[in-house]
């Protein structure tokens, strides 16, 4: 053993692992730059105001939280600094600069929504997932679109409780009474009668708060229709209900037990009458670099992956999925899950006493608090629920 060892160990131990779902294996060539060991060529750049010096315990997350007052923005952090080969392990010692620009958060509360388009990926070199020292990092590019997050939902309780719901439109009174006062009938898409359910932008709903309700002019909801029961595709127990996000809607006016409000943006399906609400958070789309996935003859074990976290289902209740489609996947704030993060997609191979199966890649887009909305970002075959997740 050389003498050098015990000092590699401890330089390993020190390392700042971002909080994403952990890379699996640390760089295993480390250097001596300065005064400490690195598995990175950084810069050598001028101290100052804009030059943050790595400390023990700091992670990209934190670091952008502190400078940048969002967490979220860490990928722009990652983008200035390009020696970082991989995020997951950042170096006491090694110098990050701070003056970056941040990639804009779009006024999603104005009419319609503003879509972020999709950058392609740079291809690298095929290098059996791991990239060289020296090797050249593809530019960040965003893992999704801004209608993978506002367009999808989460898997929240059987019986989850919302504050505020849609309780009726304009179009509810529209349509002419000639026989007298019919009573008010409420069916599955909205009272019967209405001269138009799907309702769109521009349309001027009803809210059942107001002014006692804390509701104020100009907030902005998320609309969200409750759906069906999720069951673990595996163990096949209840996981939760899905509520998917069908649009927004912001307050023109409020009364003291209710409250007027305009329709700003609709997915599909759209926004219908007895919808809940929950109140508007804009999320970034997050930014990664792709690189070289999991060699498919070299994949985990069948132990490995025993316990791993799975595809739980495909949005719009897809059955077979591949590249680009949005999917919700087990596990969120409970596990530590951040946007940004990647994990590979493996089937279990029926093959008694084979290995498991490369199926591709999937990027965290949202988190919430049990499950997280992902996008695939890369495919082999086709992907179903069930399939497991390895962090990349």
């Amino acid at each position: 053993m050389s003498a050098r060892f015990p000092v590699v160990l401890f330089a390993i131990a020190n390392l700042a692992a971002l909080p994403l779902a952990a890379a699996d294996r640390p760089p295993e060539e480390l250097h001596w730059v300065g005064d400490h060991w690195t598995a990175w060529y950084p810069p050598q750049v001028e101290p100052g105001p804009d030059v943050h010096v790595i400390q023990r315990g700091d992670t990209l997350w934190d670091l952008a939280a502190r400078f940048y007052r969002d967490p979220y923005l860490w990928p722009q952090l990652w983008e200035r600094n390009q020696y970082i080969l991989d995020a997951h392990w950042i170096y006491p010692g090694d110098p990050l600069v701070l003056g970056i620009e941040v990639w804009p958060v779009q006024d999603l509360t104005e009419l319609g929504e503003p879509l972020v388009e999709e950058a392609p990926a740079e291809e690298t070199a095929d290098t059996g997932g791991v990239l060289s020292a020296g090797a050249a990092a593809a530019a960040p590019a965003p893992l999704g679109a801004e209608s993978d997050i506002y367009c999808s939902g989460f898997i929240g309780e059987l019986d989850q409780d919302f504050r505020f719901s849609i309780v009726g439109s304009e179009y509810d009174s529209l349509d002419p009474d000639l026989w007298g006062q019919r009573p008010r009938r409420v069916g599955i898409f909205g009272p019967i009668g209405s001269v138009k359910y799907n309702l769109s932008t521009g349309d001027i709903v009803y809210l059942d708060g107001g002014q006692a309700g804390g509701l104020r002019p100009g907030e902005v909801f998320t609309v969200v229709l409750p759906a069906d029961t999720v069951r673990h595709p595996v163990s096949r127990e209840t996981v939760g209900r899905l509520y998917r996000y069908t649009g927004r809607v912001r307050v023109l006016s409020v009364q003291e037990e209710s409250a007027i409000a305009e329709v700003v943006h609709t997915c599909d399906p759209s926004v219908l009458v007895g919808a809940r609400l929950i109140p508007f958070e804009e999320e970034p789309v997050p930014l990664g670099r792709r690189t070289a996935g999991r060699p498919i003859n070299y994949p985990s074990s069948e132990e490995q992956l025993a316990g791993a976290r799975v595809v739980l289902m495909g949005d719009d209740e897809m059955y077979s999925l591949g590249q680009d489609h949005v999917v919700f996947i087990e596990g969120g704030s409970d596990a530590d899950l951040t946007p940004g993060d990647v994990f590979t997609v493996y089937r279990m191979n029926r093959v008694p006493g084979m290995p498991p199966i490369v199926l591709g890649e999937v990027a965290v887009l949202s988190v919430h608090a049990r499950s997280s909305v992902a996008k695939i970002i890369e495919s082999r075959y086709p992907i179903f629920a069930g399939d497991r997740l390895e962090p990349k």
